[in-house]
């Protein structure tokens, strides 16, 4: 046997030492990063909650009471949720609808369907608010013509389900695609193979496997639907008391001077957020542990 098959080579060597300094100099590596990290979450997370709920609570629980009890902060509150009442379920019943067909199906023009889907995401929010007003706007597309029949899209309840709705339609389908991808259709192919219908093939198959993606899909849909700012800042015409919603309410109480009123509102959506992150957790917790991929 050669002298250098027993004996490693010089560069071997030192490539040995280098890896030893490499390992050594990994503890400390993680330890600075970990403090960066934190130090970076509370400057940019955690202290703005802090701050929010300090000045919610400026003139104690009364204050609170009293900015929820104010007829505006009811109103936009109530609008708030009816907007995300109607925009969600119709964005997850065409997410459902979506990302069944790009999971299930090779066609012409997937890819950019794709995209299409994922278009609001790259879209400045106030972009798609006026591209409401200039279809449905006094003197948009169709403006004059629903005016003549009495139907009011813009500066009207409708018109904010339009821009809350095309802001979080990718959440529902982005969430599905790769679930879906992940999982395969063979257990869709047996059920029908048995006899299964349609229907009954994706009621008791495919949204038993999808349940868990698609509340989480739903999840982050709702939250982005009551914090939505841009989009229906356009459309809403800041109507006091008939079209604003949570997020346009805190800039008008903040634009007013009244702080208490405006952080209490944000400290509601602040905790609509932390609420929002937990059950995210727990779903990501019970995706994981059924083997799903969830990107």
């Amino acid at each position: 046997m050669s002298e250098t098959a027993i004996y490693p080579s010089e560069s071997a060597t030192s490539a040995i030492h280098s890896g030893e300094a490499a390992t050594q100099e990994a503890p400390a590596t993680r330890a600075a990063l970990t403090i960066l990290t934190i130090v970076l979450l509370i400057l940019l997370l955690l202290f703005p909650l802090i701050v929010v709920f300090t000045e919610a609570f400026r003139h104690g629980l009364g204050g609170i009471v009293e900015a929820l009890a104010e007829p505006d902060a009811i109103s936009a509150i109530g609008l708030t949720l009816i907007v995300a009442a109607v925009s969600v379920p119709l964005n997850t019943v065409c997410g459902v609808a979506a990302a069944w067909c790009i999971a299930r199906f090779r066609f012409p023009g997937r890819g950019l369907l794709i995209t299409l889907i994922e278009l609001p995401l790259s879209v400045s929010p106030v972009i798609s608010g006026l591209v409401w007003v200039l279809l449905f706007g006094a003197n948009g597309w169709f403006g004059p013509a629903l005016d003549r029949l009495g139907v009011r899209i813009i500066f009207a309840v409708p018109g904010l389900v339009l821009a809350t709705a095309f802001v979080t339609f990718p959440f529902v389908a982005r969430t599905l695609i790769p679930l879906m991808e992940h999982q395969g259709a063979a257990e869709e192919e047996a059920a029908l193979t048995l006899g299964a219908g349609g229907w009954q093939i994706f009621r008791r198959v495919t949204l038993p496997n999808i349940r868990w993606g698609l509340l989480y899909g739903v999840l982050l849909c709702n939250a982005r639907a009551m914090g939505e700012f841009g989009a229906v800042a356009v459309v809403s015409g800041h109507v006091r008391g008939q079209t604003m919603t949570m997020p346009l309410q805190v800039e008008a109480l903040f634009n007013d001077y009244d702080w208490v009123g405006a952080f209490t509102i944000a400290g509601l959506l602040s905790l609509l957020a932390l609420l929002t992150l937990a059950v995210k957790a727990v779903l990501e917790w019970r995706i994981g542990a059924q083997g799903g991929a969830l990107l």
